[in-house]
């Protein structure tokens, strides 16, 4: 099973702290990849790969410029391509549907999504049609495909961990 995410249109001075929290998502959630096109930002990547390596697990981050033929490329590899939209069919109608592809590659916006982007997708989905944030749609997808079973996820090589604790912080670093 692979999940990869294509953040569109990242934009250094606008959307740091929004694209931060859609990598940070994306990997608490279960994706394994994240892909950004817009402006490359190294302080993005080099803050994800610090978080990979503290708290664990296989996630990757890389720049594309090029978001176009990230989703032609996806499609060649047989990936089901699923754009977040509140414009798009709803998430409880149609996520059994998606549930039955195991690969998939999930495009969130930024800046003004082009039209071509909701002709290149086989779905275009919204997990509500008012305004909200990729970072909520992203998130919400994600827990509707894996039925919440992400939430208990463990991730390898971790040198941090949170033990649950009904009060107060617990930490256990490695």
């Amino acid at each position: 099973m692979k999940i990869h995410v294509l953040r569109l249109g990242h934009r250094i001075h606008r959307d740091s702290r929004v694209s931060t929290h859609c990598c940070l998502v994306a990997r608490a959630f279960g994706a394994g990849k994240i892909t950004y096109s817009g402006e490359k930002d190294q302080k993005l990547e080099e803050g994800i790969n610090k978080i990979v390596r503290n708290w664990g697990g296989n996630f990757t981050i890389s720049y594309e410029k090029n978001w176009k033929s990230i989703i032609t490329n996806y499609k060649k590899k047989k990936f089901l391509v699923v754009h977040l939209t509140m414009y798009g069919l709803p998430i409880q109608k149609n996520i059994t549907k998606i549930r039955k592809h195991k690969n998939l590659l999930i495009i969130i916006g930024g800046e003004k999504v082009p039209g071509e982007v909701y002709e290149l997708a086989d779905y275009n989905i919204s997990v509500t049609s008012q305004p909200h944030s990729e970072v909520s749609g992203l998130c919400l997808f994600l827990d509707y495909y894996f039925k919440g079973k992400e939430l208990d996820k463990r991730f390898r090589k971790a040198k941090i961990r949170i033990k649950p604790s009904a009060r107060g912080k617990s930490i256990v670093s490695k």
